[in-house]
């Protein structure tokens, strides 16, 4: 299965040794990036928890990477974990309130008022990212984790709680423990390790390699995001226009959309739920 991999490896090997990292073996280093992402302080007892983890496994945080299919040009990922069963792909959320979603839902919502996109679909598109630098991951031995502060409640599928699921949703205090659990049951599946030491050591530095440290490439990546989540909120911004089923208020963007199909809609707005009837 990794047959191109470990002969990349042994063609990059003994450049790569001169930077590998002597730390508790074949564990950790951390990204050296200062954020200002307001997740900065979760994401830092994430670490803690990451430190938790057997010494035969890596990870990095804060990884930038180019991402074409990005509005940004670039994908910015919360934490990888390389493990011998496994590579888990984390996106850490600080939401506080009731989460409500569903695993095949484009949106979610905080306290069923304010939305937000699903974030499986988002560590999605950073796994695809992440493939696109270590073309031999294979879908299936990617875990996708979304971890939220303990000021949050959980209103999803329950499989996204079994440990079962490659989609895990967790706190983050039992973010390690999680992991822990998920590699015995990979274990019982596979009873022989998936990735040797030295392709955990492969993957960790083709990532770290292709990791994007330039202060003002990460800043420009920010104000990107800053401007589409603007522009979102502007065509979502509430008129004062109501449909004519139930009189729900809609926002601009879909006033805009019926009035421009005059023939569906006879010159009427309707909201969502109602266009389809």
């Amino acid at each position: 299965m990794l047959s191109k991999l470990f002969s990349k490896f042994s063609q990059k090997e003994s450049d790569k040794s001169k930077r590998q990292v002597n730390n508790k073996n074949v564990h950790t280093e951390k990204t050296k990036i200062t954020s200002n992402r307001i997740g900065d302080l979760g994401e830092y007892k994430i670490n803690i928890q990451l430190d938790q983890l057997p010494k035969n496994s890596k990870y990095l945080s804060d990884i930038l990477i180019p991402n074409p299919k990005a509005k940004s040009g670039y994908s910015q990922i919360d934490h990888v974990v390389f493990t011998p069963f496994a590579v888990f792909v984390i996106e850490t959320k600080n939401y506080a309130g009731t989460i409500y979603g569903d695993r095949m839902r484009a949106k979610w919502s905080v306290n069923g008022k304010f939305p937000m996109l699903n974030p499986f679909n988002q560590n999605y598109g950073h796994i695809l990212a992440i493939k696109s630098i270590i073309n031999e991951l294979d879908d299936s031995n990617v875990v996708s984790i979304v971890s939220f502060t303990r000021r949050s409640t959980f209103k999803v599928n329950e499989e996204l709680r079994k440990i079962q699921s490659n989609d895990l949703i967790v706190y983050d205090i039992e973010l390690s423990e999680f992991i822990n659990r998920k590699i015995n049951v990979l274990k019982l599946q596979h009873k022989s390790e998936i990735y040797t030491e030295r392709e955990i050591l492969y993957m960790y530095n083709e990532l770290s390699q292709a990791n994007i440290t330039d202060s003002e490439i990460r800043q420009k990546h920010v104000q990107l995001l800053k401007k589409n989540r603007d522009v979102d909120k502007s065509e979502n911004k509430k008129t004062g226009a109501v449909c004519k089923t139930c009189g729900k208020e809609v926002s601009e963007k879909v006033k805009q959309f019926c009035l421009s199909n005059e023939n569906r809609f006879n010159g009427n707005v309707y909201c969502y739920e109602h266009q389809k009837r």
